[in-house]
């Protein structure tokens, strides 16, 4: 059995605190936080002290007294520094660059080409993306957060395997560190959508949630109790490689009838393909084909809609294995594939997982799409750097960390 230390438990316990600030409308106070986390006043006034401490939080002023002592308002202190997020995905690599109120300030997004795939490549590109972002903004760098497509070890950051180029136990974060001087955190793009949800979106508001992230590679998040669950290696979510159609279509893993050989984006043009063998969608560039898709839905065209329909009802069949083994409170549907072909896809997966999946569980549930703006994969690579950042304990009591923070705050 698993038992939190007292250093786990404060780590968390200033998780909740600060995701309780970010959640609240402009500033909030100590009384809000505890009454948002369930944690002691004495708790949350620690934590608090500590995130001041470091410059994270700045006090804004006392609210209006009705009789009762002023209560401080606490804020995000947006100046403290700037994080990275780095969404490494087939296609391309998107970096963007944050505040520490996680407003994007710049992005790039740079094209991976096919001929150079080879670990290094991708490093060199990744390196040169981060670098530009940054811009004159280097000496305010708190951390680097990195979604490496595939199986991912974080604490060695070790790419252990990638469909997408058939790496294997390659040691990524070593090779970045070579080319870049800043704190680096690497994991997965299911562990960072899922990550973006706990702190920015649905995860908010519910402690057990699944993020289905649909894409060019296909699984899912889990998140229990409010703290994102990993499994015994890191590989829990995989459900995109799991079995959907006994020898079904060929993976890109290597096996035959996988859920991501049906809903994911060469699953969605292979449905297109077995529609309509000649469809003009299949003639133009892989970013294309899901704006032009969602475009031939809208105008009504009869291929569209069967291939959403289908696309629709292998997603809900396999939702519904999801809502029976884990029965969550929630499950979002983000990512590119949601993103575009939204609530046609939902609607008819809703439908079709409702029949497939026991009545009491399916009843608990609630399927919605993402209603994160951003990119979501950027956004959580982002927030395992802050997480890294406050997890670093000597962080809040090193000189250069109160140094900073103080320079940071001065004139507010």
């Amino acid at each position: 059995m698993f038992h939190l230390t007292a250093r786990d438990i404060r780590r968390r316990n200033r998780f909740s605190v600060l995701q309780a600030v970010y959640a609240a409308p402009g500033h909030t106070s100590r009384q809000d936080i505890a009454n948002a986390t369930g944690l002691s006043f004495a708790t949350v006034g620690n934590m608090i002290s500590e995130l001041l401490d470091v410059g994270v939080l700045v006090e804004m002023g006392h609210d209006e007294s009705n009789g009762g002592r002023p209560r401080a308002q606490l804020a995000i202190n947006p100046d403290r520094g700037v994080l990275v997020g780095v969404d490494i995905a087939e296609t391309a690599v998107h970096v963007e660059l944050y505040d520490l109120g996680m407003t994007v300030l710049r992005s790039a997004e740079l094209p991976v080409d096919p001929a150079a795939t080879q670990p290094e490549d991708l490093a060199d590109l990744i390196a040169r993306g981060v670098t530009d972002v940054v811009g004159p903004d280097t000496d305010r760098v708190l951390g680097v957060g990195l979604s490496v497509p595939g199986l991912v070890e974080p604490e060695g950051g070790v790419s252990v395997f990638s469909p997408y180029w058939s790496w294997r136990d390659i040691p990524f974060k070593t090779l970045m560190e070579e080319r870049l001087s800043y704190p680096l955190f690497l994991d997965n793009p299911l562990k960072a959508s899922t990550v973006a949800e706990l702190w920015f979106g649905a995860g908010r508001d519910v402690d057990d949630l699944i993020v289905i992230t649909l894409r060019s590679g296909v699984g899912v998040g889990i998140a229990v109790d409010g703290a994102l669950y990993r499994g015994v290696s890191n590989s829990a979510g995989e459900w995109g490689h799991t079995s959907l159609i006994l020898d079904g279509r060929h993976c890109r893993c290597g096996r035959r009838g996988c859920v991501e050989a049906y809903v994911g984006v060469y699953g969605i043009m292979e449905t297109i393909r077995e529609a309509d063998p000649a469809s003009r969608l299949l003639t133009g560039a892989q970013a294309d084909i899901l704006p032009a898709l969602a475009k031939d839905l809208a105008d009504g065209d009869p291929v569209a809609q069967r291939v959403v329909d289908q696309t629709g009802r292998y997603l809900g069949v396999a939702i519904a294995t999801l809502v029976n083994l884990f029965n969550p409170r929630t499950m979002v549907l983000g990512n590119v594939i949601a993103t575009h072909l939204g609530e046609p896809l939902l609607r008819t997966a809703r439908q079709v997982a409702a029949e497939q999946a026991m009545s009491d569980p399916f009843s608990q549930v609630t399927l919605r799409l993402s209603a994160l703006t951003d990119n979501p994969v950027s956004l959580g690579a982002a927030t395992f750097a802050l997480e890294g950042f406050l997890a670093d304990r000597e962080t809040f009591g090193s000189v250069g960390s109160r140094r900073a923070a103080k320079s940071s705050t001065a004139g507010m």
